[in-house]
Formats: C-alpha cells, structure tokens, sequence
C-alpha cells in the first residue's frame, strides 16, 4: 500500500511511474485471492478503516473506489464478552464533545464518565511508556475495551506496546468525536476497494504495475541510484528519475546495506470460515476474553483475526481453527459443526509496536538524493497500519516534489 500510495501522488504531480512487485499482484500485505480450498475469494486478513483516517480516504477518494466502502454509517462498536456471554455496543456520540460518555447506554457497561479521562494519560506518556504502564492494567474499561484497542491498533501486547503511537490513533478517531469512528471496511475485498482501482487509475495515467519483478539489488554510484537489478537485467535510472522503496524492513536492509529498521515483529492470525451467518449491527464484532479478538462477518464467509499472535502463530492451524470457532459459534449464535476453514498467518506482519523498535524506524528521507524509503514500518508517527502505509508513500512523494 505505501507504494501504490506513492505512485498516486506521484503520478498525480505529473511524474510518470512505474512499480515493480515482487509478487503476482500488488497491494503486499493487503490483497484478495481465490482460495481453493475454500472454494471462494477471501482477503488475506481483515482490516477495519475508520472515518477519521484521512490519508486513506483522501488516496480512496483520488483512485474513485471510496464507494466501495461499506458498514454501518454510524460510529457502533458491538462486542461480547466470553465466557459469560454479556453483549454491548459501544456507541461514541458523532460530536467533538464526549457526551456519550455520561449515557449508561451508549458507554461500556460496567464503566462511569470519569473512567474515559484516563485516555488523556495515553497523550502525556513519555516515549518509552507502555500503553499498560500509561492506562494502567486494571478496571473493566481497560479490559473491555482499552486493552482490545490497543492490541488491534499496535498489533503488540500494551504490556510492551507504546502509549504515544496508540495515542497518535486515539487522537484522530475517537478524540474527534463519532464522526471520525465510522467503521469502514471493503464490500467485496481487499483487492477491489484499495489495489485494482489504483492499478487501473495508474494505467489510465501512462503508469505501469509490473507484477512478478523481483528487484534484487540497486546499483549506487555517488550519491545515487544508478539501476535497479531485476532477473531479466538492470533498469537503470536516468537522470532526474527517483526511486521509491516501499519494501519490507528485512528487504530494505538487503537493498541498503548499513540502514537501521525494525527487526522484530508480531504475528496476526486470520481464520475464515465457509459459513453464513447474520451480520448483525454492524458487521463485526469485538470478543473480550476469548481466543477470538475480531469477527468479521461477509458473504458467505465468517473471519477471524487475532492480533499479536507470537504466543500462538506455532500452533498446528486445526488447533487453532478449533479454538476459534467455539469462539465463533457462540458470537453469532451458530449450531453448525466447524465448516471448512482456512487459516492464513503472517508471521511478520507487522513491526513490534515497542520502544526498542521505534527507535529503528528510519525516516523516509535517506543520504542517496534519488532514493526515498515508503512503508508502515518509517517514522510515520503511527503504529503499522494502512493509514500509516499510505500516509507513508504520500511523504516519500512529497519529499520528491509532489505536493
């Protein structure tokens, strides 16, 4: 996404473009496919948009896909909690002012008023300072919903994972007010709403997306990129053209020998299930104390994501299948025996949202004058997500010019 990003707004600046892709098809991480198994096309894994990422919907916006976003239209969060089986949804008022906070039905249960003050800590934490440390590890508000927050905005556990970049995503969400915490996600996929579109505007632009061209090494003379070693050959690099390297951190230090980056990182897991079920309010649902974190409920498809899964990514995947969907049997009321499934993990999905790892991103800005890096893992200010990715790619750009 950081490199589609990129060549948006490059493209839109009037550079002419052209990304190579290592693999089939672009959008990394974010992608759709047909699995056979299954007999369908699921994503790769879930990612849930909200209205107040405003990167993401001004790119969405620009390649004309932003209606093929769908949810609820209002700020609703539906959650459950297992074993007991208490339901609740949490309903932020569409106001600056947090009004909502005072409504028993609209807050979560369990709470009052003056325990969401304690999200003013997440802003005054120190750069070192852990979500837990900041919010504290106890009371039914962290549990019920600060603590879910956390693990799905850093992708690391809040006993590690940093305050300050969660309060970057606490400041543009839910400090705006419920105008800013619409869910969004894809009606159809991944693919549709956020890749093909951009593939099919950079074409009409005179840009290219060469798929299956893996750059294996870059050659630098001076203080710049001269070629970009791909199978069939180099592709060099004239004078006045730039490279964007929106790669994974582990492949942009293979590229760039000496390049400090994130070397460590979280799993997530995604489990999907051939099954229909009721969407209910609003398409999702968050589970507390379960092994399930996020069910997200599609045409003919049930899926399951589980954030900052390095504690169970090594499990054989019927275990973790069958763990799921008791989970999931009990969230949207199914009889059903376990259907078919399919678990997708991604060891390295993200950088370990931690202090040792912030301190390893690099800026986007490198010492060669024609190579910039772009990727949810640079300075962005934002833990790795695709707010992140395509704020990322639209810096790399503007640091090229584009405006």
């Amino acid at each position: 996404m950081a490199g589609l990003s990129a060549a948006v707004a490059l493209t839109g600046a009037g550079w002419r473009v052209s990304v190579y892709e290592s693999g089939p098809a672009a959008g990394g991480r974010c992608r759709s496919y047909f699995d056979k198994g299954l007999g369908c096309r699921i994503d790769n894994g879930n990612h849930l948009l909200l209205s107040g990422n405003g990167a993401a919907m001004a790119y969405m916006r620009t390649i004309g896909s932003a209606a093929t976003l769908g949810g609820p239209g209002a700020p609703v969060f539906p959650f459950l909690e297992l074993p007991g089986g208490e339901r609740w949804t949490l309903r932020p008022g569409n106001g600056r002012i947090p009004w909502w906070i005072f409504s028993r039905a609209r807050r979560v249960p369990g709470t009052g008023f003056a325990d969401y003050l304690r999200l003013m800590a997440l802003r005054r934490a120190g750069p070192a300072v852990t979500v837990a440390d900041a919010l504290g590890r106890a009371g039914t508000l962290y549990r019920r919903l600060l603590e879910p927050l956390a693990v799905a905005a850093l992708n690391t556990p809040p006993e590690t994972g940093l305050a300050h970049l969660l309060a970057a995503v606490v400041d543009e969400t839910l400090m705006r007010g419920g105008a800013a915490c619409i869910p969004l996600f894809p009606r159809k996929g991944l693919s549709e709403s956020l890749v093909d579109p951009a593939v099919a505007w950079l074409g009409a632009r005179d840009g290219e997306v060469v798929t299956s061209r893996r750059i294996a090494a870059l050659q630098i003379e001076g203080d710049g990129v001269t070629a970009l070693e791909a199978p069939d050959g180099p592709l060099p690099v004239a004078g006045g053209e730039a490279v964007v390297l929106a790669v994974p951190p582990w492949v942009a230090t293979d590229l760039l020998p000496g390049l400090v980056a994130p070397d460590a990182f979280e799993a997530i897991l995604n489990i999907h299930f051939r099954v229909t079920a009721d969407p209910g309010l609003a398409g999702f649902m968050g589970v507390v104390g379960g092994t399930a974190e996020w069910i997200f409920v599609k045409d003919g498809i049930v899926s399951v994501t589980i954030s900052a899964a390095n504690r169970m990514v090594d499990l054989p995947s019927e275990a973790i299948a069958a763990q799921v969907w008791a989970d999931v049997r009990a969230a949207l009321r199914l009889r059903d025996p376990m259907p078919p499934v399919r678990v997708v993990k991604e060891k390295r999905a993200t950088f370990a949202a931690t202090a040792a790892q912030e301190g390893r991103r690099p800026h986007a800005r490198t010492k060669l004058a024609n190579l910039v890096l772009a990727g949810d893992w640079t300075a962005t200010g934002l833990p790795a997500t695709i707010e992140g990715a395509i704020r990322s790619g639209r810096t790399a750009a503007n640091l090229l010019g584009a405006k």
